[in-house]
């Protein structure tokens, strides 16, 4: 970190404030763009610290000098840049605003799209539109969000028909497009293609920065467990540990032990003790976390670890049924080989030969039972897999 970086992030205003007045008044990028390569090793009070400096040294001579850290993108100092551009803006600056978002780098391109949700022109919605599925999220998110705030019902529309699609890419493209457009009238239709999708737990956990889980159960208990079971296993795969805070995981897992346990809930329990217990007991997971993501992770850990599952086998195995969202889950936790073994004959071939290597697993496989297996499939693929098992 250079001595000037060192002083727009300390603490003595005599250190910080002509170093933010030079970024500024003098355009350094060179400085700017040290900062922003800084973002995942400051903390975030530092940064909103940094951004209040610079804000403060803005004002109508110089806000156009802006536009030349354009190129240097960071969610930390967006709101900060494009409030300040929108505070003086005018025709000449939206005119080049929509110059830069066509020709642009993609840097400067998300920042565009985060103007026009200050600036509405409707000059913008073509661009919005054509960068709304960019593989940049923060690209894609700014520009879902402000056709929302511009009130385009066309491009939501089309997302709605993409949840359609036999690509489960596309889907997810769809998802993510209908979260940052945010209306929530969508969550029905991203639940219903989430439990058939490949893609699960990225979906789940793209839906949460929707609707969060205690509002998804005040409509759905099943549903919302369903969602966190997706979450659960996808944590330190799929989802980041810190996401814990925003899913209002220990909150919300506390909520459903204090309720009255069901079939769903106590497999869901199940699963997230068995990820828990995991996560802590194998450094590559918390290595690189917080300290408060580890200690959130251990304290949710204790919080499952009271339960006592042996009084819930019962209510675990009702989800050994076809029919059940937590099936594949009930699986890893049964000890009930009479029950697995009636899903041999399942109509779902996954289901079957989860099944068998259940059965294998806990000792319990018989010729018969690979019979059965391979009977109830038709994929030549998984025959092989069962005759291989």
């Amino acid at each position: 970190m250079s001595d000037k970086l060192k002083k727009l992030t300390g603490k003595n205003p005599k250190d910080f404030e002509p170093v933010a007045y030079s970024v500024i008044n003098n355009s350094d990028c060179e400085l700017f763009s040290e900062l922003v390569s800084q973002d995942d090793f400051l903390f975030d009070f530092v940064k909103q610290n940094v951004a209040n400096r610079l804000a403060k040294v803005c004002n109508e001579s110089n806000y156009l000098n802006l536009l030349n850290l354009l190129k240097y993108y960071s969610p930390s100092y967006e709101d900060f840049i494009v409030s300040t551009l929108a505070k003086y803006a005018d025709e000449d600056l939206t005119d080049k605003m929509l110059e830069i978002f066509e020709n642009g780098t993609e840097d400067e391109k998300v920042y565009c799209a985060k103007f026009f949700s200050y600036i509405q022109d409707p000059l913008a919605i073509e661009f919005l539109n054509k960068y709304a599925y960019s593989e940049n999220l923060y690209l894609s998110g700014n520009c879902a969000s402000t056709l929302a705030l511009l009130g385009e019902v066309e491009s939501y529309n089309k997302a709605l028909e993409m949840l359609k699609s036999s690509d489960d890419f596309e889907v997810l493209s769809a998802v993510k497009f209908l979260v940052a457009y945010g209306n929530k009238d969508a969550v029905a239709d991203i639940l219903k293609v989430m439990k058939k999708s490949s893609l699960a737990e990225n979906i789940a956990g793209e839906l949460l920065y929707l609707i969060d889980l205690f509002a998804l159960y005040e409509v759905s208990q099943v549903e919302a467990l369903y969602v966190l079971n997706l979450v659960i296993s996808a944590l330190g795969e799929i989802l980041g540990l810190s996401q814990v805070f925003d899913f209002q995981l220990y909150d919300f897992i506390e909520m459903i032990i204090n309720s009255k346990f069901t079939p769903e809930s106590v497999v869901v329990l199940n699963n997230a003790c068995d990820k828990f217990n995991t996560l802590t007991e194998n450094d590559e997971y918390l290595y690189d976390e917080t300290k408060d993501t580890k200690q959130e992770v251990y304290d949710i850990k204790n919080l499952l670890n009271k339960i006592d599952f042996y009084k819930f086998k019962s209510l675990l195995d009702t989800n050994i049924d076809e029919d059940s969202l937590f099936v594949a889950t009930a699986l890893d936790f049964t000890e009930n080989m009479d029950k697995v073994r009636m899903l041999l004959s399942s109509s779902n071939q996954t289901l079957v030969l989860k099944s068998l290597e259940v059965l294998k697993k806990n000792n319990s496989m018989t010729e018969k039972d690979r019979v059965t297996a391979y009977n109830s499939v038709s994929n030549q693929d998984l025959k092989n897999v069962i005759m291989a098992i």
